[in-house]
């Protein structure tokens, strides 16, 4: 992956957001994006903002579960990005 030519300010941070296919009961398989209103609720950490590095609980890499309607929606080059503000994080997977 190229580097992303984003920088979140603040306490913020650069998410690449997963894209979560659904299992119906009869085994069919849903995209993501076949249900515009279920935003995805999870991603990859892709850089921490311009604070202190002491400040955030995550770093780079991690796994992490945030707020549903809460991150701001980038397309650069094609790829879609989330800026979320470190405290609209609920638990960190590393």
């Amino acid at each position: 992956m190229a580097e992303v030519k984003l920088q979140p300010l603040g306490k913020r941070i650069l998410v690449q957001p997963e894209e979560v296919e659904e299992k119906t009961a009869a085994g069919l398989y849903i995209p993501a994006n076949a249900n515009e209103d279920k935003k995805p609720a999870s991603g990859k950490v892709l850089k921490l903002g311009t604070a202190d590095k002491s400040k955030f609980p995550m770093k780079v890499g991690d796994r992490v579960f945030f707020k549903k309607y809460s991150p701001e929606e980038m397309i650069v080059d094609g790829n879609k990005y989330l800026i979320i503000e470190c405290d609209d994080v609920i638990a960190v997977i590393g």
